[in-house]
């Protein structure tokens, strides 16, 4: 694993190269496995395997060998793509995206099984030899198939895959698998016609793909969506419920208000939902390949939605283990020099200033929180990255007036920040040599506290 000062160390990433989307997280026998798309080769995106890890806690996160390798001469032998993993009468089934030598965007549903279920590493997948799914339901005009999402609902295991439609309409096909091996095509489960989400997800994308489901402990269902436009726009959600087939939203946004989140997926515990996302580079492909490593998942979050509708997301508990014993600040007002890896909470009452690095040119990477107007910016401005530069502002965090607390996870060049349990930004800002990383909080009756993120010790 590289240790250079923007390679986040404890989130979920391979020990060198290239990392996208995050698949398959499952609870087996006591432990989290999450798997991710990934090329052992080079920092770029081809040559697609599934990587695996694995955590009794979401802290410690053990490496395990790969779970899923093209096939030559098989249904994937162009690339083991996106998907989930489920357990199948006892035996842990990976359901993803086969793509051969002669895909033009459509992929096939392939499974791929456990070979010793009762070992809790799950180190050992044999892929079945040919798809259960050869390609999308005639007479619907797809153009892109792919990411195969299993759930459960309406006393059925059902399965989401993400298309979009010659004519630019995005979707998501609903297919019955109560047997795995039997896959029944039983209509669109949601497309871009619909009212609501055209209303909220614009007319941008021509795909939606990842698509992901759950139901929060309230009893509504979140579908997460990835638009598609030829290549990634952003994430959003849809809240809802899942009638006769369908899916029937009535809101939703965006589901993440950084430029830094993709390819989002979940995993459905009882009594809570898990998330996780991928944070691609931000930087030239040339530094990528330099630093020998691209790519990095998120930390898990919480899902769930709140009276009003909306989402709220906070980091998952599980994460306070990687606390250093003591924290390294606990009054505003000092500077305090800040280490690679920390989570910060400030509560402000009064517009508050937290500061976290100055460049030699005097650039400063702030978040301003105003809670007369529910605020809350994140400027990056003078920090480098491809595509633009700029402060995030989000809109009210609170309509009351109250306090407003952030919270920040930073881990290398992975910035998390999360609003009252409201929104998150994520977001890649890399360090120079001469930039000084350094806390100072400003603000009348601010308060604050950080611990550096240290390696988490068993027992």
């Amino acid at each position: 694993m590289t240790h250079d000062r923007n390679a986040p160390r404890f989130r979920v990433r391979p020990p060198a190269h290239w990392v996208n989307d995050p698949n398959g997280p499952f609870r087996w026998r006591g432990r989290y496995h999450l798997f991710y798309q990934h090329n052992p080769q080079a920092p770029r995106h081809t040559n697609v395997h599934w990587g695996h890890v694995s955590s009794p806690d979401l802290a410690h996160w053990e490496h395990h060998p790969l779970a899923l390798t093209p096939t030559p001469g098989g249904p994937d032998e162009a690339g083991c793509w996106s998907g989930c993993v489920v357990d199948d009468d006892g035996v842990p089934t990976a359901v993803y995206t086969g793509v051969d030598r002669r895909h033009t965007g459509l992929g096939t549903i392939c499974l791929a099984r456990a070979v010793v279920p009762d070992d809790e590493t799950l180190t050992d997948w044999k892929p079945l030899p040919a798809p259960v799914v050869g390609g999308p339901p005639p007479g619907l005009d797809v153009v892109m198939f792919r990411d195969p999402f299993v759930f459960r609902a309406e006393g059925r295991r059902q399965a989401l895959v993400g298309a979009a439609h010659a004519d630019g309409t995005p979707s998501v096909l609903l297919y019955d698998c109560e047997d795995l091996l039997d896959w029944r095509f039983t209509g669109v489960f949601l497309d871009g016609r619909d009212p609501v989400a055209a209303e909220v997800l614009g007319d941008k994308a021509t795909g939606w793909e990842c698509p992901a489901l759950f139901e929060t402990p309230g009893g509504d269902w979140v579908l997460v969506l990835s638009l598609w436009d030829g290549s990634p726009l952003r994430t959003a959600y849809l809240t809802g419920r899942v009638e006769s087939g369908r899916f029937v939203p009535r809101g939703g946004g965006r589901l993440d208000h950084g430029r830094d989140l993709y390819a989002a997926t979940a995993l459905q515990e009882p009594g809570r939902a898990l998330l996780w996302g991928w944070s691609w580079e931000a930087r030239e492909q040339e530094e990528a390949d330099r630093a020998g490593w691209a790519g990095v998942l998120t930390a898990p979050r919480v899902m769930d939605v709140g009276p009003d509708g909306t989402l709220r997301v906070a980091p998952a508990p599980e994460l306070e283990l990687l606390r250093a014993a003591e924290p390294f600040a606990t009054n505003p007002g000092v500077r305090v020099p800040l280490p690679g890896a920390y989570d910060l909470t400030v509560t402000a009452r009064s517009r508050t200033t937290v500061s976290l690095a100055r460049s030699a040119s005097g650039a400063e990477l702030t978040v301003a929180l105003d809670p007369e107007a529910g605020s809350v910016t994140l400027d990056r401005d003078g920090w480098p990255r491809t595509g633009g530069q700029g402060p995030v502002t989000l809109g009210p965090a609170r309509a009351d007036g109250g306090a407003v607390t952030v919270r920040l996870l930073v881990d290398g060049s992975l910035f998390e920040l999360f609003v009252d349990d409201r929104v998150s930004v994520t977001e890649r800002i890399y360090w120079r040599a001469d930039d000084v990383t350094e806390l100072l909080v400003t603000g009348e009756d601010a308060e604050v506290t950080g611990w550096e993120q240290v390696p988490p010790t068993s027992g």
